[in-house]
């Protein structure tokens, strides 16, 4: 096999890891907003409702975001070291 081209093994193995990237960052953007969200509302902050679902949202996409770029951040170190 060309030194130059992924094996089929690789292609899937980044198929496998992209969609645990995904799947960790939506639950951890669901938990993030959920708490942010239970969070205004037993504080009972002043203000309009969508305030913390504003800020649940923010903080959970950032949250998810970070999650994603993080674990295919490490795949990539992982499969450049050939591990």
């Amino acid at each position: 096999m060309d030194k130059g081209r992924e094996s089929r093994w690789d292609k899937d193995a980044m198929t496998v890891e992209i969609g645990f990237a995904l799947v960790t960052a939506v639950a951890l953007a669901a938990v993030v907003f959920a708490a942010v969200l239970a969070l205004a509302w037993a504080l009972g902050t002043s203000g309009p409702e969508d305030q913390g679902v504003s800020a649940g949202a923010l903080l959970g996409a950032a949250a998810g975001s970070w999650r994603l770029v993080r674990v295919l951040r490490r795949f990539d170190e992982q499969r450049r070291k050939g591990n």
